[in-house]
């Protein structure tokens, strides 16, 4: 039986937090800032968890 691969976009994508829950990054942060408000970068700065519809997608494909 051949080993079980994780996907390489999600591992990099994709942290665990100590509870379990998986951590993931904002989009809409790499252009077009002029026009954003300084609230609305300085929020999308900050980590946000996965929704739980998504979480068991994600959870297969970094195979935790």
């Amino acid at each position: 039986m051949p080993k079980v691969k994780t996907k390489s976009g999600a591992k990099k994508r994709f942290s665990l937090t100590g509870t379990g829950k998986i951590k993931r990054k904002h989009a809409f942060k790499s252009h077009i800032l002029t026009k954003k408000s300084t609230k609305r970068k300085r929020e999308l700065t900050k980590a946000g968890l996965v929704h739980t519809s998504d979480e068991g997608r994600v959870r297969d494909m970094l195979k935790i």
